[in-house]
């Protein structure tokens, strides 16, 4: 049987379940259709805006997580550096930069081929989407208000820090 002759039938959306995951945390949503959910996500160092999105001809589930970054034309390549540095260390996702709108963004997609998704899939899509950002947000920072440049910026996002003051 070809592939294109093949349909199948899902019993669930797993827009439904990030809707309730984002209702459990207390998280602004709109789902603005079926298929699509946007967030509002308060971090620690900037507020992020998700937009999840499933695509049934792919069964894939896909998150993007933007934070406001207006990138001044001067700084662009250095922050393309940063972007390539970054990605080499994620084991997934990625990060994007959309120069138009100003907005760097981490991407990932969660490909099911059959499988429903769980609310644990839902979670961790979304935790992986949010500690890249938390995590590497002061490395855009250095670069594009500090005039830092790319590896002296990422190599103030690798040290953990213990406790709080």
């Amino acid at each position: 049987m070809a592939i294109a002759e093949m349909t199948r039938t899902r019993t669930n959306n797993p827009i439904t379940l990030l809707e309730q995951i984002a209702g459990s945390n207390d998280w602004a949503f709109d789902r603005g259709s079926e298929d699509e959910l946007t967030l509002n996500v308060v971090g620690a160092w900037t507020d992020y805006h998700l937009s999840l999105n499933w695509r049934h001809d792919l069964e894939t589930l896909h998150i993007a997580c933007a934070f406001d970054a207006k990138i001044p034309d001067n700084r662009l390549a250095e922050v393309y550096r940063l972007v390539a540095q970054i990605n080499e260390q994620l084991w997934v996702g990625h990060f994007d930069i959309w120069t138009q709108e100003g907005l760097i963004m981490f991407r990932q997609g969660l490909m099911l081929n059959g499988a429903l998704a769980t609310t644990h899939q839902c979670e961790a899509l979304l935790r992986a989407a949010l500690e890249a950002c938390e995590r590497y947000y002061q490395a855009f920072q250095f670069v594009v208000w500090a005039g830092k440049d790319s590896r002296e910026a990422l190599a103030s996002t690798m040290f953990e820090t213990e406790g709080q003051a």
